[in-house]
């Protein structure tokens, strides 16, 4: 075989000629098949790495966490609500749910009763939406306002000092007006205007001091000069300051606090607000609003940093000062949002780098700022994750424990972890047992047990881990790897397919790879490859060792090239398999060479969507809009992204505006799609038909006209012409577009032919690489044993579909056995935060008399959804029982 590495390999930077895996030692053609190793020699390329230790807050019970905020947002104070979205944000992010997480931010930022929160939270929403300027500037285009996390106001936040005014009563002996002197100059001042500035100065200029009485007073060593003491008389006539030097504004703002002049710092306050307009004065005059308890001014150098994130961060400056706050001056730069604020960018930092410094002052600030045990115990388990990173395993040993202490169960995977690597590995088995034994079972705790294993009992560890939590994916690479090792290379690629077939794992995608690279299929290792970096083209393999860019070149080596024509029927083959995986691949190597890459990044979103991998495909989206090769494709691409984000009428104007332009399939399709989408009416159908029919006139290639047909099909079925929708369907399937059997059964099924129409949706299963939803579908034209059949195949394909839980349920359920009926759902919910496991659930509870239950289901499935209707009228209803 001939050198893999080629000689452009030691440009990678940081891999220094590292050989990330002992099988790789390709650079002098050492790369043998796996037949002809050793089982100990191919250990390394299968080595799987522990489950990391996540920073995360992950309860016992998400559900009951999620329904006691939700009951405490019912009754508590507004300024306790922002906390509360915090901690629910903090809990979806435990359980993976980003769409659930923004929103939470979301209403933090809306409900936030004070500016830093608002401050905080617009920037947390900005951080998190970063990279969709491209949507902001669409919507704004078509007159949308889109939220705006842009700079604010400060100073019209706060509201302006009003001073309680002393009596202007002057002893008869007080002359009308003083002098100052300041050095040899003097300056002449209203007596009673200046008395006004404050108590002290009243006191002194009309009061009982001498001072009262003598018209000239010395104030040279007061730290004021002739000017500021000027513009200060002059706003003790006009209330006002007129425009001065930053300098001059400080000067007068030490002079005021110094004399308890509190209308005089506000002004001054404000007016140096409002001149931060850089990163550098922000950090100079944070360090003077501290020093000087100046809220407007610190709001404003906050907002700066805030609004710079992340690359605020990158400044030693700026993490320096917000690292050194102490409760006094946090409660200056930041009020009441201080635990917020070091949320925030504790977690901007462990994004950049988990083992940072900056990652650990923040953390220490974010402990110091906890006021409760939910805050506390998350702090504290994040720092100790730092920490472990670090391998300051002393001090991280301390943090978990503290954390646990807290009620934070899931810490004790770093107690045990820290103790395996002490060589306890014993204690490390009895800590994991401990809790298994003493909570509810979850499937993260089979998976930390099986590490102190011996390899049966491992297994059957790993097993229960799947059984509770089968998205957890060490479990299926342990048990693939394992299988490689014994040389079982085809029940090793069917187990790591298990998991890569409903949730597409980098880390999944980069074992397999390494297995078809053992088995020197260099055609299936590129195909992963491809796809793992059309989800993250900056990904690195090997533990961060090789980049993804990287080895795809060297691989491409062992690869036959293919022509443009080559690859466009193996996409039309792969995309009518229903292989998206291998739909993805073609279409990275098309967008290597092929010069129309709008429409390739355009069927790449969709696949991705298909993917389930929503930030990818609009990433996707947005670079065929970048690439699009005319003004009406644009428009399209643009028309997507808008419906994509639920601005229906927006994107059907563009497909319009596209069409009036140059009719296309694509502005034809798009229009069709968003009208069906965003009109209720029967009499919309016809449009939406004639639409289609349009569509179908313009040039496209086989794979799109297959997927119009299928949604005239659709619509023909939805308008009860089932000869018009079976005949789009038959054309459809004559183009090989597989997915029309599921409209042709369909439409077999209204005809009362229910073996025809199961016949048909098994020819779907059959034709099918992803078959999982196929299979739910034949589900409905089946008798119930077959349905239950059926309904377990999608479970064990993809555990993720909810539908098949949901009816075990409810048949036993029908079948009295609710505990049986309420345990299948429980099963699901463990892993998903699904509403509608919650609402069914929440129903069951409330079926058999457990009002608690059901109260508590109905809370939590409102934090999922808190506007879904069905779970409101449920809810009330169950609230009316509550004792």
């Amino acid at each position: 075989m001939r050198t893999f590495f080629s000689s452009d390999y030691s440009k990678e930077p940081q891999s220094k000629a590292i050989i990330p895996q002992s099988w790789l030692q390709v650079e002098r053609g050492k790369l043998t098949k796996l037949e002809r190793q050793s089982p100990s020699s191919a250990e390394p390329l299968i080595k799987v790495p522990e489950p990391r230790i996540v920073p995360f807050y992950k309860p016992i019970d998400y559900v009951e966490v999620l329904a006691k905020i939700h009951e405490e947002l019912e009754s508590c104070a507004p300024s306790e609500k922002s906390n509360l979205y915090l901690l629910q944000y903090q809990v979806f992010k435990g359980l993976g749910e980003v769409k659930l997480m923004r929103r939470s931010l979301q209403a933090a930022w809306i409900i936030g009763s004070s500016i830093h929160e608002r401050l905080v939270f617009g920037a947390w929403l900005k951080y998190e939406k970063r990279g969709e300027k491209i949507i902001h500037d669409l919507l704004s285009a078509c007159g949308k306002c889109a939220k705006d996390y842009g700079v604010v106001d400060i100073a019209s936040e706060y509201p302006v000092v009003k001073v309680s005014s002393c009596p202007d009563v002057i002893n008869n002996s007080s002359p009308s007006s003083v002098s100052f002197l300041i050095g040899d100059e003097k300056i002449i001042c209203n007596r009673i205007k200046m008395a006004g500035l404050s108590a002290p100065f009243h006191a002194m200029l009309i009061g009982c001091f001498m001072e009262s009485s003598i018209e000239e007073i010395d104030l040279s060593h007061s730290n004021i000069s002739i000017s500021g003491l000027r513009a200060i008389s002059d706003f003790t006539i006009t209330g006002n300051l007129t425009e001065l030097h930053p300098s001059l504004l400080l000067e007068i703002l030490v002079f005021a606090n110094r004399f308890c002049c509190e209308r005089l710092k506000d002004e001054c306050d404000r007016k140096l607000a409002s001149l931060v307009s850089s990163r550098e004065d922000a950090i100079e005059l944070m360090e003077f609003a501290l020093e000087h308890n100046s809220p407007v001014l610190a709001a404003s150098c906050l907002q700066v940093f805030l609004h710079e994130l992340p690359d605020s961060l990158n400044d030693a400056l700026v993490v320096d000062l917000l690292s050194r706050l102490d409760r006094q001056k946090r409660g200056i730069a930041v009020g009441f949002a201080s635990f917020s604020l070091y949320s925030l960018l504790a977690e901007v930092a462990l994004d950049s780098d988990p083992s940072s410094d900056r990652a650990v002052s923040f953390l220490k600030q974010l402990i110091s700022s906890a006021e409760n045990s939910h805050q506390k115990m998350l702090a504290l388990h994040q720092l100790g994750c730092v920490r472990f990173f670090r391998k300051e395993y002393e001090k991280a040993e301390k943090l978990f424990e503290a954390a646990m202490n807290e009620g934070h169960v899931y810490s004790v995977v770093g107690v045990a972890r820290i103790s395996n690597i002490k060589g306890n590995k014993l204690s490390s088995y009895e800590k994991i047992s401990s809790v298994i034994s003493s909570c509810t079972p979850l499937g993260w705790m089979y998976q930390e047990r099986s590490l102190y294993c011996d390899e049966d009992k491992r297994w059957d560890d790993l097993q229960k881990a799947t059984e509770l939590d089968p998205t957890l994916t060490y479990p299926y690479m342990y048990r693939a790897a394992s299988l490689m090792r014994k040389r079982d290379a085809e029940s090793a690629l069917a187990e790591i397919n298990r998991v890569i077939g409903f949730k597409l794992a980098l880390d999944c995608l980069e074992l397999r790879c390494c297995f078809y690279l053992s088995l020197e299929d260099y055609q299936s290792a590129i195909c992963d490859i491809q796809t793992i970096l059309t989800l993250s083209p900056n990904y690195r393999m090997f533990e961060g060792k090789l980049a993804a860019y990287q080895l795809h070149k060297l691989v491409r080596e062992h690869v036959e090239d293919m022509t443009t024509a080559d690859c466009w029927l193996q996409l039309y083959d792969k995309w009518s398999s229903v292989d998206d995986i291998g739909s993805l691949s073609v279409i990275y190597q098309m967008l290597e060479s092929d010069t129309a890459k709008g429409i390739l990044y355009f069927r790449q979103s969709l696949l991705l969507l298909r993917l389930n991998c929503p930030e990818a495909a609009m990433r996707s989206l947005q670079l065929a809009r970048e690439h699009a090769s005319s003004e009406p494709e644009r428009l399209v691409y643009e028309g997507w992204i808008l419906y994509d984000i639920g601005h229906c009428e927006e994107g059907l104007k563009k497909a319009e505006e596209s069409i009036s332009l140059q009719r296309s399939f694509e502005a034809f399709f798009l229009k069709a799609y968003a009208l069906a989408d965003s009109s209720q009416y029967p009499s919309c159908s016809s449009t939406i038909i004639s639409l289609l029919e349009e569509a179908l006139k313009c040039p496209s290639d086989r794979l799109r006209k297959g997927q119009a047909l299928n949604n005239l099909g659709s619509v023909y079925v939805d308008c009860e012409n089932r000869d018009a929708a079976y005949d789009c369907y038959i054309s459809a399937l004559k183009i090989r577009h597989t997915r029309a059997h599921q409209g042709l059964a369909r439409v077999h099924f209204l005809r009362h032919d229910k073996n025809a129409a199961y016949a048909e949706m098994t020819k779907l299963i059959e034709n099918s690489k992803n078959n999982a939803s196929a299979y739910e579908k034949r589900s409905e034209y089946c008798e119930r044993d077959l349905t239950k059949a059926d309904l377990d195949m999608v479970t064990l394909l993809d555990p993720l579909r909810v539908y098949p839980y949901r009816y075990r349920a409810a048949v036993l359920m029908d079948n009295q056995q609710q505990k049986e009926a309420i345990a299948e759902l429980s099963r699901a919910i463990a892993f998903k935060a699904d509403l509608h496991l919650l609402h069914l659930r929440a129903a069951f509870h409330e079926d058999i008399g457990d009002v608690v239950g059901a109260l508590r289901d109905c809370r939590a499935a409102l934090s999922v959804d808190p506007n879904h209707q069905e779970m409101l009228q449920l809810h009330s209803r169950v609230n009316s029982h509550e004792p």
